[in-house]
C-alpha cells in the first residue's frame, strides 16, 4: 500500500480541479490545494479512517477556499452582465407570464439511483464548469462550500434579490444541461 503522502499526492488533480471550479483563478486554486496537501502531510494523524481520504482532503479544501476567498474578496469581482429589472432569454423560454413551466421538465427516472453514478458526477461537474463564470461560482459557493446566503452577499457585496436571481439561472442552467447530456441519454433506449 502507497504511503499516506502518496496518497495524499495522488488525490492532489482532483483537489485541484474541485479549487478550480470554485476560485476560477489558476494561481489561487494552486494555493489552496498546495495549502491542504501540506496540512494533510503535517498532521497524517488527524485523518483517521472515518471517511474516505479524498473527503477528508476535500473537507480541508473547502476552509482553504473559503479562506482564499476571504483573503481576495478586494480582487475579486462579480460584474452583473444582466441587472435584475433585465429578463434573462433563458427565463423567458422556460416560464409563462404567469411563473409556470412554458414545457414541463423531462421526466429524469429515479434521481436517487442515477446519482449514485460515477458518470453522474462528472457531467454535473462539466455543467458547472460550462456556467456563466458568476452563476458557477455564487452556485459552488451555496451548494459544495455550504455558504450561507448571507455569507455570499458579504464577501462578494451583493444584494440578496442578486444572489438569488443569479442562484436561480444557474439552476435552470444546470437543469438543461444535464437534461441534454445525461438525463435524455438514460430515457433513450
Amino acid at each position: 500500500m502507497p504511503s499516506f503522502e502518496l496518497q495524499v499526492a495522488d488525490l492532489r488533480d482532483y483537489l485541484l480541479k474541485f479549487a478550480r471550479l470554485q476560485l476560477r483563478n489558476e494561481v489561487w486554486a494552486e494555493d489552496a490545494v498546495s495549502e491542504t496537501v501540506l496540512a494533510a502531510i503535517a498532521k497524517p494523524q488527524a485523518f483517521d479512517n472515518r471517511s474516505q481520504l479524498k473527503t477528508w482532503l476535500v473537507g480541508i479544501l473547502k476552509h482553504k477556499i473559503i479562506d482564499a476567498l476571504r483573503h481576495h474578496r478586494r480582487e475579486v469581482t462579480a460584474p452583473d452582465t444582466n441587472p435584475d429589472n433585465q429578463m434573462d432569454p433563458l427565463d423567458l423560454m422556460a416560464f409563462q407570464p404567469d411563473g409556470h413551466f412554458s414545457q414541463m421538465p423531462s421526466e429524469w427516472g429515479n434521481p436517487e439511483q442515477d446519482t449514485s453514478r460515477r458518470q453522474f458526477f462528472e457531467i454535473l461537474e462539466a455543467c458547472t464548469t460550462k456556467l456563466p463564470a458568476v452563476q458557477g461560482r455564487l452556485f459552488l459557493m451555496r451548494e459544495w462550500l455550504e455558504l450561507s446566503s448571507e455569507e455570499i452577499c458579504k464577501e462578494l457585496q451583493l444584494t440578496p434579490t442578486n444572489l438569488y436571481v443569479q442562484l436561480h439561472r444557474a439552476r435552470l442552467r444546470l437543469r438543461e444541461c444535464l437534461e441534454m447530456h445525461w438525463f435524455a441519454k438514460a430515457v433513450q433506449p
